[in-house]
């Protein structure tokens, strides 16, 4: 990993946990500034992905266990494209509500990786 990208990726994701669950406190539904930041935080795990591809190939291997990191990365990269696809179809405060806990869980799993990697 590239901790100051995983610091980035951190700050983002728990500035979307911010932004979702003002909406939801907002009685508001999904709008444009909710799942844009939702698919944000998607695509840069996308992009940890590659990232977790090509670090060990440049010589940066993982320092921890590589099955938990990838079965880490694998759900962190899973979970806002499922609950982004869960609040087009649930256009209720909730749907925020469940967006604010996955950007959350995003962060946390994302720190979780950068201690597992070294």
């Amino acid at each position: 990993m590239i901790t100051w990208y995983a610091i980035a990726l951190i700050a983002i994701a728990l500035a979307s946990a911010v932004l979702c669950l003002v909406w939801a406190l907002r009685k508001r539904g999904p709008d444009d500034w909710t799942m844009g930041a939702t698919l944000l935080v998607g695509v840069l795990l996308l992009v940890q992905i590659v990232i977790g591809i090509v670090q060990p190939l440049v010589g940066n291997p993982s320092r921890g266990d590589p099955l938990e990191f990838w079965m880490y990365l694998i759900v962190a990269a899973i979970l806002p494209f499922g609950a982004g696809f869960w609040a087009l179809m649930d256009r209720t405060r909730w749907a925020n509500l469940v967006l604010a806990v996955v950007h959350f869980s995003a962060a946390v799993m994302t720190y979780r990786m950068l201690v597992i990697w070294g």
